[in-house]
């Protein structure tokens, strides 16, 4: 049974860092694009940020480009997510995601094999 399990998750004031981590199990990692979405409240689940399977690219949504980075540990079966200098309107359910369709970049959401349960982050003003 492949699990997702998210966490870090928390209550920032704006401007601040957390770091989010994805430890996955049941699936064979290294075979698998890695990437995180985020929900809003009152709006749809949007891309954040995807790694390729050996890590060596990455893709991140406009948003967040040059405030989050993605990474992962093949090893731990891990991927991380730090993020950097949050806005209120960072504030949403986190959600990391598995898929096992090769692209040089984009992560659609119709890609995405397993979802994490989610980590809630929430950013004060």
């Amino acid at each position: 049974q492949v699990q997702l399990a998210e966490s870090g998750g928390g209550l920032v004031q704006a401007g601040g860092s957390l770091r989010l981590s994805c430890v996955a199990s049941g699936l064979i990692f290294g075979g698998y694009s890695m990437g995180w979405f985020r929900q809003r409240p009152g709006k749809e689940r949007e891309f954040v940020a995807s790694i390729s399977r050996s890590g060596g690219s990455t893709y991140y949504g406009d948003s967040v480009a040059g405030r989050f980075f993605i990474s992962r540990d093949n090893v731990e079966n891990s991927i991380f997510l730090r993020m950097d200098n949050l806005k209120p309107e960072d504030t949403a359910m986190y959600y990391c995601a598995a898929s096992s369709v090769i692209r040089l970049s984009d992560f659609p959401r119709s890609d995405v094999n397993y979802w994490g349960k989610g980590t809630l982050v929430t950013v004060s003003a």
